[in-house]
């Protein structure tokens, strides 16, 4: 596999992960299923996501070659990457307009 595949295999893994805890009621996806999932509950397993990607990508750099050491800007600007593709599953789980009953949606017409 090429290191450009490789790239995107991290950026697409990133994306499922980052989404994953806000599309299931599941506890880090196998886990029991706990309906209603507190927000603190998805946020630990999306710090859970954020070190499997992590991981995935050091394995990856080194099935390549020489793994190089990292500093606290490359974790930052990682994690901040996480965040934005968090975004649209946080936006369908909490900011999403719920259809109303059908009871009262025949009342207002």
């Amino acid at each position: 596999m090429s290191t450009t595949h490789e790239v995107w295999l991290v950026l697409l893994i990133g994306l499922v992960l980052a989404n994953l805890p806000f599309v299931n009621e599941r506890l880090f996806v196998l886990g029991p299923r706990r309906a209603p999932k507190s927000l603190g509950w998805r946020l630990l397993e999306m710090g859970a996501g954020f070190g499997l990607c992590v991981g995935l990508g050091f394995l990856l750099e080194a099935s390549i070659g020489q793994r190089h050491t990292q500093g606290w800007a490359f974790y930052v600007a990682m994690g901040s990457l996480f965040l934005t593709f968090a975004f649209p599953g946080f936006v369908w789980r909490y900011l999403r307009r719920r259809r109303r009953v059908a009871g009262l949606a025949a009342d207002d017409a």
